[in-house]
């Protein structure tokens, strides 16, 4: 459980306040290529919502690219760091006016412009009222910031976690605000070791999100310890800094940025059984690239661990699946669950160049701003 008594700023946040508040007006005035890395094409239906969002929202954005998830239909959603409120209007859309988007961020500045855009917003999309809610708080602290303990079906971020002093903080208080069965689906910046205090405490990095970045074993650690099920690499791609004053700070460490997804399933001692991918989610017609490990076709039945038969039935994802018994005489002893990959640098270096998806690329992998308008 997150710790209960009352969040304190640090200088950490003050300074990535003022980095993005006032030293980043625009994607060019960042320092690195970590978040401006190369990108994959957005899915059709994305592109789609992103030009309907406002040049001036867009305008203040950094260039880090989408973290969409799938089946996002009425569903309720929270973006951790959600800026001047680009990625927020764009899942506006995607849930429609029966779901719901909050959005949370420390920087007054950027918020600002996102409030001042609510109205136009669901004007252009023809909603009869705002489904898009901006707040102002730390993502240590939601309950705070007075976001409700089970009341979100899907959690979203992108090189956010990696500003944050208090990781672990973070992850428990996603894990408390998700509903049982949600999804913590993010993207960040990992280090191939743990970085060393110079590093940690050199401003730019930080503020460029390499200096706080995880070792990414770190990330699985934490994850168990707040209570969610382990986490499941999506896709990665290395990182490279391209900044010879940097680059001479960092050394021999190296980057990666990673998509995963963490969920709030009950704990127990999850079967293994086959399910069937119906088709019926928006962008993934024909198939569901549920994680680097697998994809799911339509109507082709598939074998899952228990782990995974546990999310599958426990999230959101229940209704687009059947469920079957595991096929074999032996019953459950039949299914060789996958061992869960868990070096994104390894899986980095073998990952062929892929079609878009709606597993859009994740920290900073995608297009700047500009693609968009």
């Amino acid at each position: 459980m997150a710790d209960k008594t009352s969040f304190v700023d640090t200088i950490v946040h003050q300074d990535v306040k003022d980095y993005y508040g006032k030293r980043v007006q625009k994607t060019s005035d960042l320092k690195s290529n970590a978040c401006v890395a190369p990108a994959q094409p957005y899915p059709n239906f994305i592109l789609n919502a992103l030009k309907k969002v406002h040049p001036d929202v867009t305008d203040r954005y950094y260039g880090c690219g989408l973290v969409v998830p799938e089946c996002l239909e009425g569903c309720r959603i929270l973006d951790l760091g959600c800026g001047s409120g680009r990625d927020c209007f764009m899942l506006s859309q995607l849930v429609g006016e029966a779901g719901h988007v909050t959005g949370i961020d420390m920087t007054e500045i950027q918020l600002e412009v996102a409030r001042k855009h609510v109205d136009f917003h669901m004007k252009e999309f023809g909603y009869k009222k705002p489904n898009v809610t901006f707040v102002q708080g730390y993502i240590e602290a939601l309950t705070e910031a007075g976001l409700e303990s089970n009341s979100f079906d899907v959690i979203i971020s992108n090189c956010v976690v990696n500003l944050s002093p208090e990781k672990k903080r973070v992850l428990a208080e996603a894990h408390r605000v998700l509903k049982d069965g949600g999804e913590f689906y993010f993207s960040d910046i990992y280090s191939n070791a743990r970085l060393p205090e110079e590093i940690k405490k050199h401003k730019i990095l930080w503020g460029e999100c390499i200096g706080g970045a995880l070792w990414y074993k770190d990330l699985l650690q934490l994850a168990e310890e707040v209570g969610f099920s382990p986490p499941r690499l999506v896709t990665a791609s290395i990182v490279t800094v391209d900044n010879k004053e940097l680059q001479a700070i960092l050394g021999d460490f190296k980057f990666v940025s990673a998509t995963y997804r963490l969920f709030k399933i009950p704990k127990g001692s999850p079967k293994p059984c086959n399910v069937i991918y119906n088709g019926n989610i928006t962008g993934a017609e024909d198939s569901l690239r549920f994680d680097c490990q697998y994809t799911f076709k339509v109507d082709q039945v598939v074998e899952v661990d228990g782990e995974l038969a546990a999310i599958l039935t426990h999230s959101r994802f229940a209704q687009d699946f059947t469920f079957q018994p595991p096929s074999g005489s032996c019953g459950p002893c039949g299914v060789k669950p996958k061992a869960l990959a868990e070096d994104p640098f390894q899986f980095a270096v073998q990952l062929p160049k892929q079609s878009p998806s709606s597993n859009t690329g994740g920290c900073c992998s995608t297009k700047s701003a500009t693609c968009c308008k």
